[in-house]
């Protein structure tokens, strides 16, 4: 798709949501539940191997006697696949885990545009092509494990229909937004100028951002710094070496967990009410993702988990699950 990037709405002050008292601050889990393939290499249509699928019920266990629900967003081959939908079985033994779609359109049919970088992302194809490709992962979806309520775009890649098209198949919630991140430069839409706070869209989708934290000596000027920084060569990298302005995402994925933990202690202290976190299923095992080479990659991955969690209990932060975050957005009922 040609032309400028495509940049959601910024909500306005009162589509934000007031979450119920009793809601408290809490936590969620994005778990990008897909097939292995090359991160380095172009992308292929026939990159559906779900081998990893395996591991997922050892690690759902694992957040589960933590304490922590999953949101297990699940795109086409791992949906169409009978053995990776034993596994998902499995790991939703523990009944507050959730299947949730998420959207690869270069290995979800119909298969009817030019396999690009553009492409990819599934908002900057044609309306009706998006739906179907929609249409096809619901439907999947709904026979293995029941109507999904909450969506992503795979590669953040949300367009102007998107969410109307969810509230066509009966979705509530969508965490494609990436805060302050910018995926223009290869073709992917803009979310530079978008915050942490959940909002409430015109289509009644509710959008979940997935949370990113400016942390250092200059957070305060966080968005507009990092603006900069980016349009300069290693821009960003030379500011946070400095410990003066980092940009961090709360994933286990190539963010330190020093940053992490010092990410959550700025959210928390600022009040806000829904941390996001997530990762990509195939880190749990080794040699799927950039992230996890390795067994002590696993270890490094485990420990920042223990520990992110660990923080977050002891901050009286909670896991909170697809039903809890639906019933509390449905809460109309006002603050007192």
């Amino acid at each position: 798709m040609e032309g400028a990037a495509y940049r959601p709405p910024l909500p306005a002050p009162g589509d934000q949501v007031t979450w119920p008292d009793d809601f408290g601050q809490r936590f969620t889990i994005f778990v990008d539940t897909e097939e292995e393939f090359d991160w380095s290499a172009p992308l292929r249509r026939e990159s559906r191997s779900v081998a990893a699928m395996a591991a997922l019920p050892t690690g759902a266990a694992r957040f589960a006697e933590a304490g922590a629900a999953l949101a297990l967003l699940i795109d086409y081959p791992v949906a169409t696949d009978p053995a990776a939908i034993d596994h998902l079985h499995r790991a939703l033994d523990y009944r507050r885990h959730a299947v949730g779609t998420q959207l690869h359109a270069w290995v979800n049919p119909p298969y009817d545009e030019p396999l690009t970088r553009a492409n990819s992302y599934a908002g900057n194809l044609p309306p009706a092509l998006e739906a179907a490709k929609l249409q096809a992962l619901t439907v999947a979806i709904t026979q293995a494990f029941g109507q999904p309520r909450l969506y992503r775009a795979g590669r953040y890649g949300i367009g102007p229909a998107t969410l109307r098209l969810l509230a066509d198949y009966g979705y509530r919630l969508d965490s494609s937004i990436r805060a302050r991140y910018d995926y223009s430069a290869d073709g992917g839409p803009d979310f530079s100028a978008h915050g942490n706070a959940a909002f409430r869209t015109p289509s009644g989708i509710v959008e979940l951002p997935l949370t990113t934290i400016h942390t250092g000596l200059l957070r305060a000027g966080g968005a507009p710094l990092s603006r900069l920084a980016a349009a300069l060569p290693k821009g960003m990298g030379a500011l946070a070496r400095s410990r003066l302005l980092a940009r961090v995402a709360l994933t286990p994925e190539d963010m330190p967990l020093a940053d992490a933990l010092e990410a959550v202690r700025i959210a928390a202290g600022e009040g806000l009410m829904l941390l996001n976190f997530s990762f990509h299923s195939p880190s749990l095992e080794p040699g799927h993702t950039p992230y996890v080479r390795d067994a002590a990659g696993l270890a490094a991955f485990w420990r920042w988990w223990d520990a992110v969690l660990a923080l977050l209990d002891r901050r009286g932060i909670a896991s909170a699950s697809v039903d809890e975050l639906i019933a509390a957005v449905d809460d109309r009922s006002p603050s007192t």
